[in-house]
């Protein structure tokens, strides 16, 4: 019997990740051909303001797939009006492919919430679902739990270990604002979307009105970021008024100070690579801590942001020696906004406003004291910051 996947996404942009799995399937489940489908509307997600249209993202998937003969790219849901429910689609290449046997691929998340799927009784009656699955910490049990369950039911389930480039469409659209996705893109597919100026890649938006410049940067963050972000620009312009400081550089800095911060780790030494930047061995053992200094980067790339700005945004989590009162005001602004409830917190909100260098002192120790209780490494910026401060004194 002919076995036919089934590959369906939003596929906003199309990225290696994807086609990798694409390839891992038909090779582990002996797959005769694979059906790559963009979705019009997807009922699972909404497709963000802005995306490339429906047939751009095909044209895209198009050369994406070019390499590998046995992949298809189907239009059968954006010809379809409406939101793309999975149950149409496979009742009508069933009704294409009759004799074959269908493989509907999905990732671990849509395999554990498949009960919430619109009818996905018909899905079962009329194809197998094969799994991706990269074998982290408790992922194993839980699908097994679900196969064993959902075959009990008559349901065919395999199972395609996936090992390959673990990154979300989400992600490539930021590193794309960010200049630095190349690597992660299928041959043919950046210069598609630089000739139609997708994904930001060519936004002109160095020197935006601080207006401007807050609609761009909540667009990128992760949504949960918004508030901080916010506060730490609100209260970086208090400070900057209250010690005499440039209150503009104080609020564009406060604005972009966490605007890599949802570039996982792995990704935030892609960015430094990106941009040339040479990396100490305590940046590269801790990526996490890297999106001070991809910050400051992209602030002076991307945002044409001043010197001050740049700086104050990229000592703002370590500190470092020397630092001028910007920089102190943003370092501190991050640790005491409005929405920030740490223990300690409030002796540091009374110091911002009465002995900046004495403020600066406490934030660093308890940054300290929070390292060591998690007995992780502490930046040598960090131990540099604090003994100028006592040197000053």
């Amino acid at each position: 019997m002919e076995r036919i996947g089934i590959y369906g996404g939003t596929f906003n942009p199309p990225h290696i990740g994807h086609m990798q799995a694409a390839k891992e399937a038909i090779a582990a489940l002996g797959l005769s051909h694979l059906l790559v489908i963009p979705d019009r509307i997807a009922p699972h997600k909404e497709i963000p303001q802005g995306s490339p249209t429906p047939q751009q993202r095909l044209e895209m998937l198009s050369l994406a797939a070019s390499d590998c003969p046995r992949m298809e790219i189907s239009d059968i849901e954006l010809n379809r009006e409406g939101v793309s429910y999975t149950y149409q689609t496979i009742q009508e290449l069933k009704s294409i492919y009759p004799d074959a046997e269908l493989v509907l691929l999905m990732g671990t998340d849509m395999f554990l919430s498949f009960h919430t799927w619109r009818n996905p009784e018909i899905i079962l009656k009329n194809a197998s679902l094969g799994v991706f699955y990269r074998g982290e910490k408790g992922e194993a049990a839980a699908i097994e739990a679900r196969k064993a369950e959902m075959e009990q039911q008559g349901a065919t389930v395999y199972l395609v270990k996936n090992p390959v480039v673990n990154i979300s469409s989400t992600q490539m659209r930021r590193l794309l604002a960010f200049r630095c996705a190349g690597e992660f893109l299928p041959e043919g597919v950046l210069d598609y979307i630089r000739e139609h100026h997708l994904y930001d890649t060519r936004a002109p938006w160095k020197n935006l009105p601080m207006e401007q410049l807050e609609q761009v940067v909540i667009r990128l963050l992760n949504p949960n970021r918004v508030a901080h972000v916010l506060g730490c620009r609100d209260t970086a312009v208090k400070l900057a008024e209250h010690w005499g400081a440039d209150v503009t550089d104080a609020a564009r800095a406060g604005i972009l100070h966490d605007i890599t911060k949802a570039i996982d780790g792995p990704l935030q030494l892609t960015l430094c690579d990106a941009y040339g930047k040479l990396l100490s061995d305590f940046s590269k053992r801790y990526p996490k801590t890297l999106h001070a200094l991809t910050g400051s980067l992209v602030a002076e790339r991307i945002f044409g942001e001043n010197k001050a700005v740049v700086d104050a945004i990229e000592s703002h989590t370590t500190g470092k020696a020397n630092m001028n009162t910007l920089e102190k005001i943003i370092y501190l602004a991050d640790y005491i906004e409005p929405n920030r409830t740490i223990p300690g917190v409030e002796e540091l909100r009374r110091l911002s406003y009465t002995d900046l260098d004495a403020a600066m002192k406490l934030g660093l120790e308890m940054t300290l004291e929070h390292l060591n209780r998690q007995g992780a490494e502490v930046s040598p910026e960090s131990r540099e910051a604090l003994a100028w401060l006592d040197s000053a004194k």
